[in-house]
């Protein structure tokens, strides 16, 4: 027994910390996420589960590593750079001239009402004026990502709490890189004053900001196009990786944090055609890094410390709960959002979120924070994100019952014009045109003409930009990737059309699409009677372009013998049926 024990621990001794860590993480990472959706849970929560439960139970032995190892932490700052990527590419500044008010007025004043009681309440229990700032604006930021995905699960995208959520969420977005920019000032010791030495951090990351903008306007957004024009994936899934980590490179190596850096990389973009083609492709591997970071929090939390600080733990939780979600209830109702919309957007932003633990993470780098009270927040933030599904669920019932007892009043929401971002968030029962040549363009007027909403996807970057340019909804995106249908809003078509006889891709396509719609109708072209067979056996509509085109020429020469006795469609069919 002995024996075989000292095998098994040569062998991991000789796998790879990081091959090990990676398998451990994503296998007890799928484990956790099957059981969390069967109880409608955020994915997150279930990320963060396994990381406690490698931590807690000696599962860290299997990988030959240890909580405070190089690798986990070097994993988790590559999670942290592409989140902050995406979330640079995401940000819309047409949404943010949309949303203003709620943003820049409603944000704003939530951000300033929690993060000051909860930094004053730091700074009673003791905490240095440092610490307090960053404990209250960890406490005032909520997980996007996880309001995000809820409504998307409740089929709520385009309630005004969705919107009015949204908006407050990009305030938080803005005000979570000013802190990446303070934190060196907050915490750093010398004869200038703090707010001197605050003041000129945030203009120098204002100025790199600006730098990458211009970079990509007049340099990186030419490379996109030259590379866009190959229609080559792999070429341009490196050059929107190596655009992410070069620009990250340049922000660590001022002295502003490579989170700072990737969060401009994707500004850069993030107004570009390119924005949802860039998304496309890099979110399997945010997804799969932002697991990891998750991950990595969870082997932070103690089990026995927080099993000894339980009551505290919970108290600490339906604090922040009770806090977060009255401050945006009341802060909404104030901007004038009806009753029921303003619950939901409060349940949806009542936790803290992923930034938290980023902006915590980064504050102890420069002074560490009490075990204790790490373990805590830490602790909080997993147990108010699990809560944030639950608390938007029962939103509504919650706003029927007040509206009987005549403390809500039931208002009619106002109808609201959108952004071009929302407009494609918003679309629903439409036609998804794939591919703009002669048959897309023609297929995309007759349908317009007929009162049928469409969106186009293409992959030329120089009709993608005229199409926008008139005002067509289009996507700069390859529709063999799942979550370039996503974007598309394939659960919400009618109809999606594969304009081009390119058989694979469509064959490719196809199965993703059933996944998300079962019963959209899907329309292909084939050239040849095999690929006519292939597609048919995918329940796909057909337009065959050989009976077609022997249809138009046999009714062609037909009418110039003035014969109309014979039926074009019949000759035709009969004619290939003897022929195969």
């Amino acid at each position: 027994m002995n024996r075989d024990w000292h095998v098994l621990a040569n062998g991991v001794a000789n796998i790879s910390p990081l091959f090990a860590l990676l398998t451990l993480v994503l296998v007890l990472a799928v484990l956790f996420s099957l059981v969390l959706v069967k109880f409608k849970q955020s994915l997150l929560v279930g990320y963060l589960l396994s990381g406690v439960l490698i931590g807690n139970v000696g599962l860290l032995w299997l990988t030959g590593t240890d909580r405070e190892a190089p690798v986990i932490a070097n994993l988790a700052e590559i999670g942290v750079v592409l989140l902050m990527f995406t979330l640079g590419i995401e940000f819309s500044f047409a949404e943010l001239r949309h949303l203003w008010r709620t943003a820049l007025i409603g944000g704003g004043v939530q951000v300033a009402i929690t993060a000051g009681i909860a930094g004053l309440t730091a700074s009673a229990c003791g905490f240095a004026p440092a610490d307090s700032i960053v404990l209250g604006t960890a406490v005032a930021l909520s997980s996007t990502a996880v309001a995000m995905k809820s409504f998307q699960d409740l089929g709520q995208q385009n309630n005004p709490g969705a919107r009015a959520s949204l908006g407050i969420a990009l305030f938080q977005d803005i005000f979570v890189i000013l802190m990446f920019l303070a934190l060196p000032a907050l915490y750093q010791e010398g004869t200038d004053g703090v707010a001197w030495r605050i003041g000129s951090s945030i203009l120098k990351g204002i100025a790199f900001l600006a730098g990458a903008w211009l970079l990509g306007q007049y340099g990186l957004t030419p490379l996109l196009h030259a590379v866009a024009r190959t229609r080559s994936r792999e070429l341009f899934t490196l050059t929107v990786v190596g655009l992410c980590a070069g620009i990250a490179f340049a922000g660590g190596a001022l002295d502003l944090s490579l989170a700072l850096g990737a969060f401009a990389a994707g500004l850069v973009v993030s107004e570009s055609i390119y924005s949802h083609r860039i998304l496309s492709d890099i979110l399997p591997f945010k997804d799969l890094f932002l697991a990891i970071f998750f991950v990595s929090v969870g082997l932070l939390i103690d089990l026995s410390v927080v099993a000894a600080e339980w009551q505290r733990v919970l108290l600490g939780s339906a604090v922040i709960l009770a806090l977060k979600g009255v401050i945006v209830f009341a802060v909404l109702k104030w901007l004038k959002l009806p009753g029921r919309p303003t619950l939901l957007a409060a349940g949806s932003l009542a936790s803290t979120g992923e930034f938290s633990l980023v902006l915590i993470g980064r504050a102890g780098g420069y002074r560490p924070f009490d075990p204790g009270t790490e373990q805590m927040l830490l602790a909080c933030t997993a147990v108010t994100m699990a809560a944030v599904p639950s608390l938007m669920r029962g939103a509504g019932s919650f706003a029927r019952w007040l509206e009987r007892l005549g403390i809500l009043a039931a208002h009619q929401t106002p109808p609201q014009s959108l952004a071009p971002t929302q407009v494609i968030k918003g679309i629903r029962d439409h036609a998804i045109i794939c591919g703009y040549g002669p048959v897309g363009r023609a297929l995309n007027e007759a349908l317009k003409r007929c009162g049928v909403a469409t969106l186009v996807m293409e992959l030329n970057s120089d009709t993608v930009r005229a199409l926008m340019g008139a005002g067509q909804p289009v996507l700069f995106a390859d529709a063999t990737h799942p979550e370039a249908l996503d974007l598309a809003g394939i659960s919400r078509a009618r109809l999606v059309a594969f304009t081009f006889p390119a058989v694979n891709a469509t064959c490719a396509a196809v199965p993703l699409v059933r996944e998300r719609n079962p019963g959209i109708f899907i329309f292909g072209r084939a050239k040849y009677p095999d690929e006519v067979a292939r597609l048919r056996k995918l329940d796909v509509q057909v337009i065959h372009d050989e009976r077609e085109s022997a249809v138009a020429m046999v009714r062609a020469a037909l009418s110039s013998y003035e014969r109309e006795d014979i039926d074009p469609e019949q000759v035709v069919r009969e004619a290939m049926d003897e022929s195969a």
